[in-house]
């Protein structure tokens, strides 16, 4: 009995550790969140607490100045004194008398209370009663008493309108920080998705691509092989054919499983991975439409640790988006190879139509291109495979639009 496939241990560490690392992230962000609302709740509350200190000091040397003057015997002297002392209120106040009853006129013994004067006394009373209500139920009224201890007036007070703003202000904030984290969330969420989904498919179909070319030639052999059945050499030819389309297939299906695990580098000869890639490709140029000549300068004694298959795919798909720039009839792709202190660098260039700053700027996205068909994965994979896989760097190290790019692959 055939045993289930089981990744690798070396697959499923680094699994483990990139799980590890994406948690801690995600735990790293949520705690500095939440330190930063903590931080925002403590200052502001801070700051509220202050002023509240600072009123509530305000409110009791209005009252004991207001104590202090025993001459008071007529609302009307309370009344001057009221508007004497009451310069540095700027939170709301009522004054009461003894029995908890707002002093009329209300609008002359109230200090930042809004009071419809159209309306009754009655109608106003009821008002102030209420909000006189609101306040005790905050801060117990400020009693004036005489020298006897008899109390004359009661102070009602509540916080100002700015202390009111500063113990909402920390959730308004909270929310709304929270409402943009949550819609920038779902957004990158939703363009993640759809990258995800985009690529999926991009894979599938390049996959198709891949195994087309070969398959639709083994069933052009294979209709050979019927026809020149009899023929010993025929047939022979016909095999060895078949055989390297197999071969190929193989190839591409190698491609497609290292994709997504570490592969195995060997050491190699650079040389000799490029050459087969460019004997690939000559023996299909001729049946594009176009005379293109593939030249190359390739130092045979320069060696890199790589991975033969997914190197191949590389410049592959280097030769091949050179081939699509191609607008003139008489193109020219040169390849070449070069020792330099840090490694090898591979330079392929064309003289195809060239890119603008915004294509060379996005050329490596996945699912980007300027083809009318194709999925814009080449390059993108082209990438992942030079730098996670092979720890070296793939860009474009020129480009005139017109004249034609230089691709450079730097290998350690």
């Amino acid at each position: 009995m055939s045993r289930p496939h089981q990744a690798p241990s070396g697959d499923r560490v680094r699994i483990w550790r990139a799980t590890i690392t994406k948690w801690q992230i995600k735990v790293l962000l949520t705690t500095i969140g939440l330190g930063i609302i903590a931080g925002v709740l403590w200052y502001t509350k801070g700051i509220a607490d202050e002023l509240i200190a600072n009123e509530r000091s305000t409110v009791e040397r209005y009252a004991q100045q207001l104590q202090k003057l025993n001459s008071i015997n007529t609302d009307e002297q309370l009344l001057y004194y009221v508007d004497v002392t009451a310069t540095s209120i700027y939170f709301p106040v009522v004054i009461a008398d003894r029995k908890g009853q707002p002093v009329y006129p209300y609008v002359y013994f109230t200090r930042n209370i809004a009071i419809d004067t159209t309306e009754t006394p009655e109608q106003q009373r009821r008002m102030l009663m209420e909000l006189m209500s609101e306040m005790e139920q905050e801060y117990a009224p400020y009693e004036i008493a005489d020298a006897d201890g008899r109390v004359l007036n009661k102070l009602y007070y509540t916080n100002s309108d700015l202390v009111q703003r500063l113990r909402i202000m920390p959730y308004l904030e909270i929310g709304i920080v929270s409402a943009f984290v949550l819609i920038g969330y779902v957004a990158f969420s939703t363009i993640r998705r759809n990258e995800e989904s985009n690529i999926w498919v991009g894979m599938a179909k390049e996959a198709a691509h891949q195994l087309g070319t070969p398959l639709s030639s083994l069933l052009a052999w294979l209709e050979i092989l019927r026809l020149n059945k009899d023929e010993a050499r025929l047939v022979e030819q016909t095999a060895d054919e078949m055989q390297r389309d197999v071969e190929r297939l193989n190839v591409i299906a190698n491609r497609f499983g290292k994709i997504g695990s570490q592969p195995v580098l060997q050491d190699v000869v650079v040389a000799d991975v490029v050459e087969s890639v460019c004997k690939y490709f000559e023996t299909r140029l001729p049946n594009i439409g176009k005379r293109i000549v593939l030249e190359r300068n390739l130092d045979p004694a320069i060696h890199a640790r790589v991975n033969n298959d997914l190197f191949q795919w590389v410049i592959e798909n280097l030769i091949r988006n050179a081939v699509d720039a191609m607008e003139r009839p008489d193109g020219l792709i040169e390849i070449d190879l070069v020792r330099r202190k840090s490694g090898a660098l591979i330079l392929v260039r064309d003289n195809g139509k060239g890119m603008s700053a915004q294509v060379r700027s996005r050329i490596f996205q996945p699912g980007y291109t300027t083809k009318k068909r194709g999925w814009g994965l080449g390059l993108s994979l082209s990438k992942r495979i030079v730098e996670e896989y092979h720890g070296g760097r793939i860009y474009v190290k020129e480009s005139v639009q017109g004249s034609g790019t230089t691709f450079a692959v730097e290998l350690p």
